[in-house]
This record gives C-alpha cells, structure tokens and sequence, in this order.
C-alpha cells in the first residue's frame, strides 16, 4: 500500500510538473504568422524523449497552425528502411506522429541513415501516405501565407560529402548522385528567389561543434556554403548532431542553424561563433512575417531555449 501511495504520489507531481509546464508557453508569439516545425533525427521507435516530443508537437500545434512539418533527414535511424513496406515505416513514424494535428503535409530530405537503406523507398513513400511529401532528393516549395512569402529549399547533403561517397558498401546510393547537377540547381533556384525570406534546410551542418569528422563540414562550406553566401540566404538548417546550436560566422550574414534531435540528443560546447548551444532534445518553430523572420528552439516541455531574429 505504502509503495501505491509513493508512486501515486510520483504520478502526480510528474503531471503538475508537465501542466506548469503547458501554461508557461506564449502562443501569441505565432499569431499572423506563417508558421513551420523543423524536426529531424526521430526514428527510435518511440524510445528516449521520442514519444513526448511528438505528443507535444501535436498538441501545441493545436494553437500554432503549423503550414508544414519540415523534416531534416535520419527519420528512420539506424539503417533505414528496406521498402515502403518496412514495419519502421508504423514504429518510426505513423504510430508516433499520430496525432490528429500532425496528420499534415510533412516534407522530408534523406539523411546519412536513410542512405544506409533503399533511399528510393523513402521518396516512393509519399504515393502510399497522404501527407509524406518528398517529390525528389533535393526540391523546393513556396509559401504564401499571411500576406508572406517565404521560399524553403531542400538539399540532399549525404551525396555532397566525399566521406559518404567512399563508403559504397555501408550508402550505396550516395556514389550514384551526381554532386554537380545538384548544385547547378541550387545556384539557379537561389539566383531565381524573389521570396522575403528564402531559407535553405540540409542534414548535414556547415559549420557546428561536434565530434564528427572535420571533412563532412569542410566538403559542406567548399560546395553549399560559397553558393548560400553568394545569394544571401537567410538561414541554413540542418540536423545531424543531436543538439541545438546557432552559429555566426565571420563574413557570412547567414544564421547557421542546427536543430536538435527530436528524440535522443548529445552533448555540446560553445565554439567559434556560437551564439546558443544546448544539449536539450526538441523541435524548433520557423515564424515568418513580411518583415521578421524568427526561430524558436523548443525543450520537451515546449519552453523557448532560444531565439533567432531577423529583420528587414
């Protein structure tokens, strides 16, 4: 009896602390805005932080009416889907982002665990669910909402960095993509933009603290970084490191944007133009206005972490 009280007990003050928690979020500050999430890193079958972030995705998008939900790539971990088939495809994804306010458009890219497994099968996916939509490796979409328009362009990032492409035996696909096709897009689709706001979404970061290898990064300033900074983006966004980072560079007027796992997450540290770090697991909120463009770093409470403003 005595151990029924203490985990009655337990249970309640998990639950207040997760209600305090609930009213402390401002929705005001997405009000007549064009609204996006960025989620990447998940595919965990639920386990770590996995299930409560997705139930707190949908529950505050109750009040944000988010457009989309942008998905940076390693939505399946591990070594990712075999087919559109694959029993990951409920464990990973549908039985967990089953909320009913999640069951909107979700536009993914392929991370470096998708391109451990059939990478076709992750694009075929969006003719077998109604709101996967992946029309190709690296695409781009226009928004228009609330008197904004802001452009999000998707690259595939695995098949840009040498270190993938070596390894044909453990990312078969990364080899068979053609790095220059990729980029000529990019540069014309960036030359092209005339949205207020134009911000670029990858896997893999350009410039983060982590302890991965220097090259994933230093393949990614040589061929994507030259090509951002030469039409002026606003953000770049990527995944892959399992924390929050924002970083400015010297030279470059992008923020530099690392969204942290929506599931397990890691350590980090302060580098060279870091101007938030946190080893929090989350999601992030992209807010667009004609005039501000902001990013919000969400804990798994749903508390802001940090903000990145910009304006014109």
């Amino acid at each position: 009896m005595k151990m029924k009280k203490t985990l009655l007990l337990l249970l309640l003050t998990l639950c207040g602390t997760w209600a305090v928690a609930q009213e402390k979020i401002d929705y005001s500050v997405y009000d007549d805005k064009c609204n996006f999430y960025i989620a990447n890193d998940l595919g965990r079958n639920g386990y770590y932080d996995q299930k409560p972030i997705a139930e707190l995705m949908g529950t505050m998008a109750e009040e944000v009416g988010p457009e989309c939900v942008i998905a940076a790539g390693d939505i399946h971990h591990f070594d990712g889907v075999a087919s559109v088939n694959d029993p990951l495809w409920m464990t990973n994804y549908e039985q967990i982002y089953s909320h009913p306010e999640l069951m909107i458009a979700w536009h993914p890219i392929c991370g470096n665990h998708e391109y451990r497994g059939n990478t076709q099968a992750v694009i075929d996916y969006s003719r077998v669910s109604r709101r996967w939509e992946m029309p190709a490796r690296y695409y781009t979409k226009t928004f228009n909402e609330e008197g904004t328009t802001i452009r999000i362009v998707w690259i595939d990032t695995t098949p840009l960095i040498d270190k993938y492409r070596q390894e044909y035996d453990k990312y078969p696909d990364a080899c068979q993509q053609d790095i220059n096709t990729q980029l000529e897009w990019l540069e014309a689709t960036l030359a092209a933009a005339k949205e207020d706001w134009v911000v670029v979404v990858g896997h893999h970061p350009i410039y983060a603290e982590t302890s991965k290898d220097d090259v994933e990064r230093q393949d990614m300033q040589k061929r994507v970084d030259t090509i951002l900074r030469r039409h002026r983006v606003d953000m770049y966004i990527n995944g892959h490191i399992h924390n929050f980072q924002h970083i400015r560079v010297k030279g470059s007027t992008i923020d530099y944007i690392t969204n942290s796992a929506g599931s397990l997450s890691r350590k980090v540290k302060p580098i060279e133009g870091t101007v938030f770090c946190s080893s929090e697991p989350g999601f992030s909120i992209l807010s667009a206005t004609p005039k501000t463009l902001e990013l919000r770093m969400l804990d798994k409470h749903g508390k802001v972490l940090h903000t990145v403003t910009r304006t014109k």
